[in-house]
């Protein structure tokens, strides 16, 4: 029997933690980006880093795969992916309101078709869950996902690609505006020579500060990771509901809360390049990095269950629907978007009622 105070508390403690998570994840990119500029790294190289890569996801996957509920993890996974299309993607095409019709260019193209073949050949690989098999395939996935981060790398510098942008844009304005502020007041001491030292000074004050946050935000991941996870496992235990059905269901659109903001967003400033690279990007992060720590970590052996063949093939037709979409369906666009909302409704409700069976 489910005690009433101990579920409420979980939920309170799940819902305000993703609070915390965002944040961190927010504050985590943002002064990353803002010291990564300061040495020289590659914009292209930091646009891949924060842009599409789920941080907030890998979090919780790790999170669970410590705690010991490896289910938890690709339930996590696998409905993000889902939840990143029918419920993110599909929301940026309803909001889609420029006059003319939708455009995808040459590069949200080969994202989604990147996405797709991803997709098909990791969805059998997640089912047969075998120690052989996911020995040999959790390392090839991180592989793939150092592989993948460098040929788009390669492939934007030489301008065959357009990079997308980060999601943390407002954030990353803070950083840059305070950084303005601060070029301003500088320019006044370059013409002081006698300033020289306080100017260095306050360079180097500036990467410490950023420093502390980047530290600050990279803790916050870690800890509303570990509360999130642990909060979802005492509700689960207490409900008696399987771990895969949460983390499929409601963790993973509590987690992609910010990419459906993006998304409509996105699709409301006619930004479509964004609205794919996002998605594309986004799924390619969880199916291979994720995916790839998670068969490392349990070697084919998941405490509390796999993901169904139901999920995996909603997982691959809605990932199908998306790369033909932005191939062929662009002139169709909004009623594929509202075609994938209803999809996503019903998935959650036969999701409850058909394959985990919670209402029978």
């Amino acid at each position: 029997m489910a005690q009433t105070n101990v579920v409420a508390f979980n939920i309170g403690a799940l819902v305000s933690t993703l609070f915390l998570l965002e944040y961190g994840a927010d504050k985590f990119i943002a002064h990353a980006t803002a010291i990564a500029g300061r040495i020289g790294v590659s914009e292209v190289v930091i646009g891949l880093l924060t842009a599409g890569a789920e941080w907030e996801e890998l979090a919780v996957v790790v999170a669970s795969l410590a705690q010991g509920r490896s289910s938890l993890a690709i339930g996590n996974v696998v409905g993000s992916a889902i939840s990143n299309i029918l419920g993110a993607f599909s929301l940026g095409l309803l909001c889609y309101e420029k006059e003319q019709p939708i455009e995808f260019d040459r590069s949200s193209r080969i994202y989604s078709l990147m996405t797709l073949v991803l997709t098909t050949l990791v969805t059998p690989i997640i089912y047969f869950a075998t120690r052989i098999t996911w020995l040999v395939c959790g390392p090839l996935l991180v592989a793939i996902f150092g592989v993948y981060f460098l040929l788009i790398a390669l492939a934007i510098g030489r301008g065959i690609l357009t990079a997308p942008e980060d999601s943390d844009d407002s954030d990353d304005d803070d950083v840059s505006s305070d950084d303005a502020s601060s070029v301003g007041s500088r320019t006044g001491l370059l013409a002081d020579n006698s300033n020289t030292n306080i100017r260095q000074r306050r360079n180097r004050h500036r990467l410490g500060y950023h420093g502390f946050y980047l530290c600050f935000g990279f803790l916050a991941i870690c800890l509303a990771g570990y509360v999130i996870s642990q909060a979802a496992i005492n509700i689960i235990d207490q409900l008696g509901v399987s771990d895969v059905l949460f983390s499929v269901i409601i963790i993973a659109i509590a987690t992609t809360l910010p990419e459906k903001f993006i998304a409509v967003m996105s699709g409301y400033r006619g930004h479509t390049g964004i609205l794919v690279a996002n998605c594309a990007g986004s799924n390619i992060f969880l199916l291979s990095l994720c995916c790839g720590i998670i068969m490392i970590d349990t070697k084919g052996t998941l405490k509390g269950g796999n993901v169904t063949v139901s999920e995996l093939a909603v997982l691959w037709a809605s990932t199908a629907v998306f790369t033909a979409t932005v191939w062929f369906g662009a002139r169709f666009s909004r009623w594929i978007g509202g075609a994938m909302v209803i999809g996503y409704i019903a998935f959650i409700v036969l999701e409850f009622t058909v394959i985990h069976g919670v209402a029978g």
